[in-house]
């Protein structure tokens, strides 16, 4: 912003009116004289990053996604100009350009005109760029089209892959989500459309050839970097258009009161005749109240809007806080989860419970289960409605689903490691102790065939019938094992990072050390195995394709990853993302949560707060997950399908009654209006 900024003051005497003259005095004085558009235009800035907040949350809650049919109508033409023009060169400048040349275009615009006083083209230009914004609201949060280098499988995001601190800051600042309308191209074009339309003499048509060109040069960029598509440039010229048209027709009545020369005497008068000032407010709320008491059409069409900015902020709301506490629960330790089920390990006054939760049902009270005196440190396991536990003497096994059946109830030394397995129907309990694998079926019997001798273990987890081990003599290699099966499959993981990452946490004072790199967590499936592995920097997210061997980083290679969970085609994990230890920041201290839909290699963040969450498990229906908030920690659950709570269900109802009434009335007042003035 201040290399634009800087660069418009250099070309100020180039672009200038051909009579009008340069001094200083401008420069200090036009902030006085045009506080309110200057005000107006950074606030949208401002406001671009909360709104990117709530889009990321109700893409995250919603999946609402658009860009398989805009791929569907364009295909791959975004493809052929990366492909045709690529160069190093190009993406480099071209890059540079898409950052600092959309600051010049958003605040030189006002700049110029505040500086040699053209309030006409100020007032326009101004409320132009605040109509783009509003217009493209709606598309933003209910209409999200992703980039093309995340979308089409051989375009490459080249600009916000450049270096590690470019690809940090679109990260912070971009959910890649708000493709369509291209921002980039509507508001320069916006302001190219006013000086078409309002410059009348024709005083800035330096700038507006300028403008042109930028807009020309900006369009094969965007397509060029693998940012937006062409449909998103249609757009971006569409709202440009409806924008201006609206900034005309709203210009008079709202620099009537905004204007900066009667809005500096209003707030005199407000500091100096305090009580001249509330009979002033006072008369202009009698006055709104007759005039709705007794509303025209107009009134009505403005309620009408009201009440839909009412229900759809409210909708809003409640889908991008939809997480809901699971209840009873005082203070978790742990969380085990199936789908329908989810087990929480309280501590309840230093003593330990394990709750039973029932997703299935909107029930607030948990099963409370008394089978085992069990500790912090307990081990316990849950798949389908199986659930294992154990103390350090004995095991049991019950099922949820037959009223907390006890299946199996033997002694046992302490166990280290806890699963239940399935073969087939039939539950197998796996575990470890001492490093050593074991198997039991449920009538207490070792599993025969037995399972493949293993020591020196330190992970173990399972899907289905494979079990996924990490040994203590062997840390980067994930073994998989099949119940019944003889041998293993070994996978070995590379959690190198490209270089410029390495460098960078070495800048930071933590070097990474490959040599020493270890396995600390993992999840699986069929498909795919998770890890998350600490290289002394920095634990990392590598992500492996079991059937074709391909193995890539999940999350980004700096940020510490922990928690990977998958289910479902869904991949979940907790990061520490953009934490920076030489500069830290209070709000990326904490935890959020991602998840990844790996069917489609998307990745969404669950999660845009100062709150700490860790701990994600994925369901078929929910996703469950820990969370803090001043000092108290809670169990979240995370429902996949959109859920409207009470409240948002009664706005709504009561938002659609309202509705029919306003409608009704507005029809009948256009038309009784229309016919009035047709009996002049």
């Amino acid at each position: 912003m201040i290399t634009a900024l800087a660069l418009g003051v250099i070309l100020l005497p180039f672009f200038k009116p051909p009579w009008a003259k340069l001094s200083l005095p401008p420069f200090v004085d036009f902030f006085r004289r045009y506080w309110i558009h200057i005000l107006i235009v950074f606030s949208i800035y401002n406001a671009k990053d909360g709104l990117d907040q709530i889009d990321r949350l109700f893409m995250a809650s919603t999946g609402l996604d658009m860009t398989p049919y805009i791929w569907a109508i364009e295909g791959n033409l975004v493809l052929w100009v990366q492909q045709t023009f690529e160069n190093a060169f190009l993406t480099a400048a071209l890059t540079h350009f898409y950052v600092s040349g959309f600051m010049f275009i958003c605040y030189v615009s006002i700049f110029y005109f505040a500086y040699f006083d053209d309030r006409w083209l100020a007032d326009r230009v101004t409320l132009s760029i605040a109509w783009v914004y509003l217009l493209a609201v709606p598309f933003y949060l209910f209409f999200n089209v992703r980039v093309t280098g995340d979308t089409i499988p051989e375009m490459e995001t080249l600009a916000y892959t450049l270096t590690p601190e470019i690809a940090d800051w679109f990260r912070r600042i971009d959910p890649f989500t708000n493709g369509m309308p291209s921002l980039h191209i509507g508001i320069p074009f916006a302001v190219w459309l006013c000086l078409t339309r309002f410059d009348e003499d024709r005083r800035w048509n330096r700038y507006r050839h300028t403008l042109l060109l930028y807009i020309l040069l900006t369009a094969f960029a965007i397509i060029y970097l693998g940012i937006h598509w062409f449909l998103d440039i249609i757009g971006g010229m569409i709202v440009a258009t409806m924008a201006v048209s609206l900034a005309d027709r709203t210009s008079n009545s709202w620099w009537k009161f905004f204007d900066e020369r009667t809005m500096n005497a209003r707030i005199v008068t407000v500091l100096t005749k305090p009580k001249h000032s509330f009979q002033f407010v006072t008369g202009k709320i009698r006055l709104f109240l007759v005039r709705y008491s007794a509303p025209t059409s107009r009134e009505t069409t403005r309620m009408a809007f009201a009440i839909f900015l009412v229900v759809i902020s409210v909708i809003t709301y409640d889908l991008t806080h939809s997480a809901l506490p699971a209840g009873g629960v005082q203070a978790p330790e742990g969380a085990a989860a199936a789908d329908g089920w989810l087990v929480t390990l309280d501590n309840r006054s230093g003593e330990a419970h394990l709750l039973v939760h029932n997703l299935s049902e909107s029930e607030d009270d948990p099963m409370l289960l008394n089978q085992l005196n069990l500790s912090m440190n307990s081990p316990y396991a849950i798949s389908g409605s199986v659930l294992a536990m154990a103390n350090n003497t004995h095991m049991a096994v019950i099922d949820l689903e037959a009223n907390q059946q006890e299946l199996l109830f033997v002694e046992t030394d302490p166990i280290e490691h806890l699963l239940v397995s399935m073969i087939g129907t039939e539950p197998v309990v796996v575990y470890t102790q001492e490093g050593l694998l074991h198997a039991m079926n449920l009538d207490g019997s070792s599993f025969i065939p037995a399972v493949e001798t293993f020591d020196n273990i330190t992970k173990i987890v399972n899907s289905g019938s494979e079990i996924a081990i990490v040994r203590d003599d062997d840390p980067m290699t994930v073994h998989v094992v099949q119940l019944g099966v003889r041998g293993s499959l070994e996978y070995p993981i590379n959690a190198t990072a490209a270089p410029g990452e390495d460098e960078l946490l070495m800048s930071w004072g933590i070097p990474v050390d490959m040599e020493n790199a270890t396995i600390v967590d993992m999840a699986m499936n069929r498909e795919y195995l998770a890890v998350t592995v600490n290289v002394s920097a920095t634990d990392r997210l590598v992500v492996y394709n079991r059937s074709t061997s391909m193995q890539w980083l999940g999350s980004n290679a700096k940020y510490h990853v922990s928690d990977p969970s998958i289910g479902h085609d869904i991949l979940a994990w907790a990061v520490r993302d953009h934490y920076n230890p030489i500069s830290p920041q209070e709000k990326y201290l904490d935890r959020e949560i991602y998840f990844t839909t790996l069917g489609t290699n998307t990745t969404s963040i669950l999660t845009v707060d100062e709150l700490d969450q860790w701990g994600p498990q994925v369901l078929e229906s929910h996703l469950v997950y820990f969370q803090m908030e001043d000092e108290t920690v809670s169990v979240e659950i995370h429902s996949w399908e959109p859920e409207l709570r009470l409240y948002s269900s009664i706005v709504l109802q009561l938002g659609v009654l309202a509705a029919v009434i306003i409608v009704f009335m507005n029809s009948w007042q256009r038309q009784k209006e229309r016919q009035a003035i047709r009996g002049r």
